[in-house]
């Protein structure tokens, strides 16, 4: 097996808190809070419910990542928690159908950007190789940012940041001031589908994609100052305060456009800031909205990264997805990974820009809950066998948050479903070959 150096061992590089939440909000604000306000309008009331759903569901599994990353600080979340409870063969399937996640929200944020650039460049809204085109060059525009190493990366990370916030808040802000002056829309839900418990599941997964990434600082767990403390606290303050500015913000835009207007529309949060604000501020929230999605493709393009690199240092995939560049960043891997995102992007352009979003956000969803189930299993075993000491409080959130992953799994439906199954299994025949082929496939170099 070759010997790398580990994250541990890069000098310069480890995130504090601060930088540890701004990796987790940027990677959870990127196209879902922007464009979801068209797929949810037509649920009403229910998308409200989901968001709540959502919102406490992802809290549970937050309260259960933190308390694994408190005990397990080291290596790729992805591996470490389901192979210290269920072996390393568990722990690289999860790691697997992460990795795909990864890439997948890659594609699924490129499409985004091109979803809201089309408010300022109409022909872009029509599906077709040149508007899929664009968005491949976006990946590899943002592959290349990170292959010239992970600072690069995070900066770009943290100067979109508070781009993002901008439309995210001021969406609340311009209510609150509508409302106040009396000049507001009147809030309506007239024409959406009534309360069920199919249409609030169906708003749950199609939530949970907005608030995908709050276990960011997990995933990187190696190159954070003083894990033990720092992931556990970065990763719930990330999702509480997303999910919070979630709830406040898509629903505000849901409740004050017309359900036509936002069926129609391929940048919810442009139309509404050019329906009740001006033109001009429409176009200008089209541009930070686009932003927000590349900067959370940058954060995902840095995690599609690091999952295989972590695999490779266990013996579990080929020694050349551990090869680092001249930046200690590899770019094996980086290539491979964003190639399977073009593809993705290519081969479902004709699909039409919104059923794309719609179809990969499911696809995408579904694959990285996987992690999530697991998550909250390996939780609950460690609890069981004594190596987590946890109150009875952390055992219900736990299985709350395990009840909400099978929820939202189903609730993606069948065809999503399947091909993420179908996805995660490709990952079973590279296993077993790599547990065959040497000691760089044995348990013993796996979970060392």
């Amino acid at each position: 097996m070759t010997t790398a150096m580990s994250n541990n061992e890069r000098p310069g590089q480890k995130l504090g808190l601060l930088m540890c939440v701004a990796l987790g909000m940027g990677n959870m604000i990127g196209s879902g809070v922007f464009l979801l306000p068209r797929d949810l309008a037509p649920l009403g009331w229910n998308a409200v419910i989901g968001w709540g759903v959502s919102i406490a569901g992802t809290l549970c599994l937050a309260v259960a990542f933190a308390r694994l990353a408190k005990k397990l600080p080291g290596g790729s979340a992805t591996y470490t928690y389901a192979a210290a409870a269920f072996g390393p063969g568990t722990g690289f399937i999860v790691a697997w159908s992460y990795w795909i996640s990864c890439w997948t929200v890659v594609a699924t944020l490129a499409v985004a950007a091109i979803s809201n650039l089309s408010i300022l460049m109409p022909s872009l809204g029509n599906a077709g190789a040149g508007t899929a085109v664009i968005a491949i060059a976006f990946i590899w525009l943002f592959t290349l940012v990170n292959l010239m190493g992970v600072r690069r990366a995070g900066g770009a990370q943290l100067l979109t940041l508070g781009l993002k916030l901008i439309p995210v808040v001021g969406a609340v802000l311009v209510a609150l001031w509508l409302l106040g002056t009396g000049d507001a829309p009147t809030p309506t839900m007239a024409g959406t589908k009534p309360v069920s418990l199919d249409s609030i599941g169906t708003a749950a997964t199609l939530t949970l994609f907005a608030l995908l990434g709050f276990e960011s600082a997990c995933v990187v767990g190696d190159r954070v100052r003083d894990p033990e403390r720092t992931v556990p606290r970065a990763t719930l303050i990330a999702a509480a305060a997303t999910g919070l500015l979630y709830l406040l913000s898509c629903t505000t835009v849901t409740l004050l456009l017309p359900l036509a207007t936002l069926e129609a529309s391929n940048a919810a949060y442009a139309t509404f800031f050019g329906t009740l604000v001006s033109p001009s501020a429409g176009q200008a929230v089209a541009l930070f909205a686009a932003v927000a999605a590349l900067g959370a493709l940058n954060g995902f393009v840095l995690l599609q990264g690091e999952i295989p690199r972590d695999l490779a240092h266990r013996g579990l995939l080929p020694a050349a997805f551990a090869k680092d560049n001249r930046f200690a960043v590899p770019w094996v891997t980086q290539i491979v990974s964003s190639a399977l995102a073009s593809l993705v992007v290519y081969a479902n352009y004709s699909r039409g820009l919104a059923e794309l979003f719609k179809f990969m956000v499911l696809v995408t969803t579904s694959t990285a809950i996987i992690f999530y189930i697991v998550g909250a299993l390996a939780a609950l075993k460690l609890e069981h066998e004594g190596t987590i000491k946890a109150s009875p409080a952390f055992v219900t959130l736990t299985i709350l948050g395990f009840l909400y992953s099978c929820w939202a799994f189903y609730g993606a439906g069948l065809d999503a479903s399947l091909w993420s199954i179908g996805l995660t299994a490709a990952g079973l025949p590279i296993y077993l070959a790599m547990r065959r082929s040497g000691p760089a496939g044995r348990e013993e170099a796996a979970v060392a």
